[in-house]
């Protein structure tokens, strides 16, 4: 582990260097592929040099106990070889954890694809809780979450939503959302109060750059159409909405929520490509099947992921067995006692997996 550190420490000093080169500085496409490499490793380099200052205090302490001590300073030294042995094992612990393996999607934005499926009208009112439970953990992460398409039905829920967040790190916590979801309620249009199970599922796409995915104009088919509203009746008469077909995978991508067409277009496009390179990735990782089973937050898409009890008031989160009794906080965007387990639990599958 201490060489991998050490190489990681000597590419930081290398970045460092090349960062100061005229030449670096005159290439935009260079400056910026080695200050994000250099910003990627900073935090491990960071960690690495705190563990190795620690490393020589701990060493220079022990030897002082080699030393005529009176009983006094003696207690003190013991004292402090205690507290850096235990800062020792702490470093060497998030050291471990800085070296697994990144997803290279982690800092994308993300497209999230929300539908109601098992359950009518009251899936798709719950499937609009899950849009307003994403939203609001999206504002409190410093997020900006963007409609793209919308499906609402009457009742004030959703067929189908589908919204981009932009931010930092948004698919580093956002993809362990994906899957089925499932709610245990009385729903507002039921008078014989019995709890329903409905189930809505999610899908989380990490935004794809043009440059990870090439795809030609030619294969894509464009449609215009008149928006429409809840119930299919049509909301104006201008053709701004936009369907894309891309022939060779025939997948399909309709937006409609800005009155503007070229707005729509590209609203759309954004969600096409990100369809596109999660399919490519979903054929590309096929092979590894096992490792991503083993993932926690990568599952497929119809396995149940979580369920919202609201009688009472439980959220459990099936993969790793928590129940948490904070049903009214989770739906406020509260997630992230959920989702830093989530992270927890699989960087010690991580670690076990790169042990064997």
């Amino acid at each position: 582990m201490l060489d991998r550190l050490q190489a990681v420490e000597d590419r930081y000093e290398e970045l460092n260097d090349l960062l100061s080169d005229p030449d670096v500085i005159g290439d935009s496409k260079k400056l910026r592929e080695y200050s994000k490499e250099q910003s990627d490793i900073a935090e491990t380099v960071q960690a690495y040099r705190s563990y190795k200052e620690t490393t020589k205090q701990l060493d220079d302490a022990k030897s002082m106990l080699g030393d005529e001590l009176d009983e006094e300073m003696t207690d003190m030294v013991k004292m402090e070889i205690d507290e850096l042995s235990e800062k020792k094992e702490e470093l060497e612990e998030r050291l471990r954890i800085l070296l697994l393996p990144k997803d290279p999607n982690d800092d994308k934005n993300v497209i999230v694809e929300i539908r109601g499926a098992a359950g009518g009208d009251e899936a798709a009112l719950f499937a609009g809780d899950l849009f307003k439970m994403y939203s609001r953990f999206a504002e409190k992460n410093g997020w900006k979450p963007e409609i793209i398409e919308a499906s609402p039905t009457e009742l004030g829920g959703y067929k189908e939503i589908i919204f981009m967040i932009n931010g930092d790190g948004a698919f580093s916590k956002m993809k362990y959302e994906n899957g089925a979801h499932r709610v245990q309620r009385v729903p507002s249009t039921e008078s014989g109060g019995r709890i329903h199970t409905s189930t809505a599922t999610v899908a989380v796409l990490p935004e794809a750059e043009e440059v990870e995915i090439d795809i030609n104009e030619k294969d894509i088919r464009v449609d215009t159409f008149a928006s429409s509203g809840p119930g299919g009746q049509s909301v104006n008469t201008t053709m701004s909405a936009v369907r894309l077909t891309h022939e060779p995978t025939g997948i399909v991508v309709s937006c409609q929520d800005e009155k503007s067409q070229i707005k729509n277009k590209e609203k759309a496009m954004k969600v096409l490509r990100a369809r596109i390179y999660d399919k490519f990735q979903q054929e590309a990782q096929a092979e590894y099947a096992e490792n991503r089973k083993s993932a926690v937050g990568t599952g497929d898409r119809s396995e149940r992921i979580r369920t919202y009890n609201f009688p009472q008031s439980r959220v459990t989160d099936h993969r790793i067995g928590l129940t948490i009794q904070k049903l009214d906080q989770i739906l406020q965007g509260e997630l992230d006692e959920i989702i830093d387990t989530l992270i927890v639990e699989e960087q010690a599958q991580m670690m076990e997996k790169a042990g064997e």
